[in-house]
């Protein structure tokens, strides 16, 4: 993945040293210095091994853009993120969940038909979109902030002060990735609902004359959720980088903004340090779908 990675940031035009050619305050001398103390003019295959053996010893490289070691501009950026990302998701699963089951045993209802157009208007509208109305509406009513992370008095707040402040400027970039989440993921518990409640063993389950609930939440659900915490394996990579146009529009200083900002700055070891944690997220996320199938289905647990 990083090898794929570095070879693809590789195509394109220039690097970051390129555009301090158009400053003529700086020489070309100090930028081919620049360019030799980064190992930037030698071979792409010594640049990719220089940065992988500094990997190994946790030292990520050294950011042209912000001039900090990078391990330590995303340390910073990374809580800023985890946090959002995670009431994001405390939102979109915590309410997608239920609307599906209800919608899947409700099939048809007027509820039913009011969340299935609720989830296509979700689907259709784009989450920047959906953050410029909620802007417009904080900016009109004064009743949420209209962006950054605390407020200007943050520092003066007492503990649970800051922790108020943090939540309150935390509703719009949360509902905004929850909304998005909520329309897809409650329409796939639906489906995967409906298709389990026309199976045999839930005509045989009633006839055995079990409650509907014990049906519902015993049986259907049980083996409704497997599709479900795949998606949930996936979805945190998600938390890095799923979030960077709503970061940008709303202000909110994460990692998905920072690494779009390197993307257009050319920042190297930036991109080459978020790419490798969204991957690393990502084998973690699926072992914990694997483990938390084999806990859910036991016909699917290894012997």
């Amino acid at each position: 993945m990083t090898l794929l990675s570095f070879l693809v940031i590789q195509l394109a035009p220039g690097d970051y040293f390129d555009q301090l050619k158009m400053n003529p305050q700086i020489s070309p001398e100090t930028i081919e210095q620049m360019r030799h103390q980064f190992n930037l003019d030698k071979p792409l295959w010594i640049q990719y091994l220089k940065w992988l053996q500094g990997v190994v010893q946790f030292d990520f490289g050294y950011s042209f853009t912000y001039h900090t070691p990078v391990s330590f501009l995303i340390k910073e950026r990374l809580i800023n993120t985890l946090i959002l990302g995670v009431a994001a998701m405390l939102i979109s699963w915590g309410l997608a969940i239920p609307i599906g089951i209800y919608c899947a045993v409700k099939q048809y209802s007027w509820i039913d038909k009011f969340f299935s157009f609720f989830s296509y208007v979700g689907m259709s509208l784009p989450t920047f979109f959906t953050a410029f109305l909620l802007l417009f509406f904080a900016a009109s009513t004064g009743w949420l902030p209209t962006g950054g992370m605390i407020s200007a008095n943050h520092e003066s707040m007492s503990l649970f002060g800051k922790i108020i402040d943090y939540g309150y400027h935390l509703i719009i970039p949360a509902i905004v990735l929850g909304f998005h989440s909520i329309a897809s993921l409650s329409r796939i518990m639906r489906g995967t609902m409906l298709e389990n409640l026309r199976q045999q063993y839930v005509i045989t389950a009633r006839a055995k004359g079990l409650k509907e609930k014990t049906v519902i939440f015993k049986h259907v659900l049980r083996n409704s959720i497997n599709p479900m915490i795949t998606l949930f394996g996936y979805s945190l990579p998600g938390l890095l980088s799923g979030a960077a146009i709503t970061e940008i529009i709303i202000a909110w200083p994460g990692l998905g903004r920072l690494m779009l900002e390197a993307i257009m700055s050319q920042d190297l070891f930036v991109i080459m340090a978020d790419l490798l944690m969204g991957g690393f997220l990502l084998i973690i996320g699926n072992l914990i779908a694997d483990v938390m199938l084999a806990l859910s289905d036991p016909r699917i647990r290894y012997s």
